[in-house]
């Protein structure tokens, strides 16, 4: 720990800054207030009521909540296109998994996709979830019904454990949506516009390229530092014009990438908080690509639109909790954190309980947290970590239980049943992440009344206000992570500067209804732009 340490743990209010206006504010806020008017804001749900014309929108994605979820990409392609629904005739593209074809839904066989170069053909199924949601699934056992995860078998699926041949399996993917959109797939139904997610999507705007098909697509970028580099020898196989390798094409660094493809190809780029899609125009975040993505920047085809959560994540109504409560009744808070503490095996305590719901990799910043943990144990507080990532990782955090029994407790996996009773029984969340391009775990926490301590990047920086819905420190480093754990007993010893705070942050505004307005603007624009360019091009 070198010469880092809590101090000030016992110290009154008058340590943590207080404004006039912040306590005020904090004071007046009442949740029950807060989901009337955010109801009465919500545009309407209605298909008919007061919308614009909408758009045929095929929107494709690796994972989806529903069947199978690595991170939080599969939470936001299963809420998004269903908030987006209402206002547009939207409809899911992802491939046909084992844990896909296992489910209780009925797959209907309604079309079948052309080989292309060393990209294998396949049968298109359609399935009609009980809310209406159509999802398309891409039939291709050899390259989808395998044990393990979408991208491999390995944490995440990513790096050492990713399969080998995940080059042709989401090339497929992305070839299946552009045959989609050119009218090639023998559906009596064809989309305006593509919406594409992440690298494994990359390709798909640059094979409408290629194939001659004007069709407008918006490309979102959920993490960055994931690329889906492969060898430029894959090219041929792929079916990648040889013309398309190079600076202003499909080549990185001397190597094929699918992001890069998105990229350059997409008639505009997302990515998932203004923040974030700042920092990727820089050398810091821009992971090799910053000088492409500051010339998208300026041409105006790059922007930031921030995620959200649904209506399941309310104290009052989740049947996950082992009791709901609410923002003016804790007693349900306290026995989710008297379960949390059974299920961990943590003794009784009336100290803070800190809470880790997150990948364990480096970028999560969960290195931090360990070195952290001696003095959050010896201040009088607790930790729980739930989720699975690198082996070294993992391996530290099961000395760490194992040094503090009682203190702390770890669950390497992930299970949805404890990780909503963490958020809804811990009173701080820790995410010292190095970068965060969004992040949904602090909407999550703070909906349930735990306090996020975050380095101010990414999303956390959009969506926690510091000293008020949770804490933010500058510098991804352990002295500033420290001060902020500092502030956070601090607060939690002010036990009504602690209430009126969690007050604050049940009532934060961050539903996925905030991002249809500008979603549908850039849909319209873009779909726009592209009749624009067919009529001078006739």
């Amino acid at each position: 720990m070198g010469n880092v340490a809590l101090k000030g743990i016992d110290s009154d209010t008058k340590a943590v800054p207080r404004s006039r206006a912040f306590t005020t504010r904090l004071e007046e806020i009442r949740l029950d207030d807060y989901v009337k008017s955010e109801r009465d804001a919500a545009l309407p749900r209605d298909r008919n009521e007061g919308r614009h014309p909408s758009q045929r929108i095929l929107f494709v994605t690796p994972e989806i909540a529903d069947f199978v979820k690595v991170g939080g990409l599969g939470d936001v392609s299963s809420a998004l296109p269903r908030a987006l629904a209402a206002h547009h005739d939207i409809r899911i593209l992802m491939p046909a998994y084992r844990e896909v074809r296992n489910s209780a839904l009925n797959i209907r066989r309604v079309g079948r996709l052309p080989a292309h170069a060393g990209l294998p053909a396949c049968e298109l199924g359609e399935m009609t979830c009980a809310d209406g949601m159509v999802i398309y699934v891409l039939l291709c056992p050899e390259l989808y019904e395998r044990d393990g995860g979408p991208y491999g078998t390995g944490p995440g699926g990513y790096g050492s454990g990713g399969w080998e041949d995940n080059d042709v399996r989401f090339a497929r993917l992305s070839l299946a949506a552009a045959q989609i959109a050119a009218g090639q797939a023998g559906l009596d139904w064809r989309p305006q516009l593509l919406h594409l997610n992440d690298w494994s999507c990359g390709l798909a705007p640059a094979y409408l390229a290629w194939m001659g098909h004007k069709v407008p697509s918006v490309f979102t970028i959920h993490n960055l530092a994931y690329q889906g580099l492969f060898d430029r020898s894959r090219c041929a196989a792929l079916g990648i014009p040889e013309s398309a390798f190079h600076i202003e094409g499909v080549e990185y660094y001397g190597r094929l990438s699918f992001m890069k493809a998105g990229i350059v190809y997409a008639s505009h780029v997302t990515t998932v908080s203004a923040t974030y899609a700042r920092e990727i125009t820089t050398p810091e975040f821009g992971c090799g690509l910053d000088g492409l993505l500051r010339c998208k920047a300026r041409q105006g085809r790059l922007s930031g639109i921030p995620n959200g959560i649904d209506d399941s994540w309310d104290p009052r109504t989740d049947a996950h909790l082992v009791q709901a409560f609410s923002a003016n009744d804790w007693r349900g808070k306290r026995a989710n954190a008297d379960y949390v503490r059974h299920r961990f095996g943590l003794a009784p305590s009336a100290g803070p309980l800190f809470a880790m719901v997150s990948r364990m990799v480096h970028q999560k910043g969960v290195d931090l947290v360990i070195e952290a943990a001696p003095s959050i144990v010896q201040a009088g507080g607790q930790l729980v970590f739930i989720g699975s990532g690198e082996r070294r990782v993992e391996a530290q955090l099961d000395r760490l239980a194992e040094r503090y029994p009682g203190a702390v407790g770890t669950y390497i996996g992930f299970d949805e049943y404890e990780a909503r009773c963490i958020y809804a029984g811990s009173d701080f969340l820790l995410m010292p992440s190095r970068f965060e391009p969004c992040g949904l775990s602090q909407m999550y926490a703070q909906r349930f009344g735990s306090l996020p301590i975050a380095h101010r990047t990414g999303g956390l920086a959009d969506t926690i206000e510091n000293g008020v819905t949770g804490f933010l420190f500058e510098g991804a480093n352990l002295a500033s992570f420290m001060q902020a754990l500092q502030q956070a007993f601090s607060v939690y010893h002010s036990t009504e500067l602690f209430y009126a705070m969690r007050r604050a942050a049940m009532t934060g505004r961050y539903h996925w209804r905030q991002s249809i307005a500008p979603y549908t603007q850039l849909y319209r624009r873009i779909c726009n732009e592209a009749d624009v360019e067919v009529q001078q091009a006739g």
